[in-house]
């Protein structure tokens, strides 16, 4: 039995994270729409809910701020079942929404390079943690600090700099195919 048939027996969902830039937005929508489930996008909702773009919220409530507005909506969404929920580069930071996307579905960290990030987000006006002057510097702080708490959650890694956004999607549902490639959330296997 595949890991999608499993999945929807279950109506366990897909949880997608990785830094800014790895693609989660775009390859949670194709997932969703190859999988028949919904797609959210932590970053959207909160959005929609604000009424404010993220920089905003970062003005006004600072990262703290955004923090608290992101838990609470990776712990309403990742409660939901057959949902591809692309979480925000920094989700991973705070235990409880590691502990929620451990335990409540199947996560994929879509791994890039640092170059690859800089050059998928040098005209994005959209983050304000790489409002400055030194994009690669900031990735690469961001990957350092980040890189162990995306592969502590990871029940499957997927590099995605040198693939398209159909063939990153194939190897996750590939992977959904063979349960026995999946690791737990603390065994390293790549993609």
């Amino acid at each position: 039995m595949g890991w999608h048939t499993i999945l929807s027996m279950h109506k366990k969902s897909i949880f997608l994270v990785g830094p800014m830039g790895s693609g989660k937005s775009t390859v949670g929508r194709l997932l969703a729409e190859k999988l028949s489930y919904e797609f959210v996008d932590s970053d959207h909702v909160i959005e929609n809910k604000t009424g404010v773009d993220i920089p905003m919220i970062f003005d006004i409530e600072g990262e703290e701020g955004f923090r608290r507005r992101e838990k609470a909506v990776i712990d309403e969404f990742s409660q939901l079942p057959e949902t591809v929920l692309a979480t925000g580069g920094g989700a991973i930071l705070d235990e409880d929404n590691r502990k929620n996307l451990r335990s409540r579905g199947l996560t994929v960290y879509l791994k890039s390079s640092v170059d690859t990030l800089v050059q998928r987000t040098k005209h994005d006006k959209n983050r304000p943690l790489l409002q400055n002057n030194n994009r690669k510097e900031v990735l690469t702080e961001i990957l350092k600090q980040r890189e162990s708490l995306y592969l502590d959650v990871a029940n499957l890694v997927i590099e995605t700099a040198h693939s398209s956004i159909y063939k990153v999607v194939k190897k996750i549902i590939d992977k959904l195919d063979h349960p026995d490639q999946l690791r737990e959330n603390n065994e390293k296997i790549n993609s």
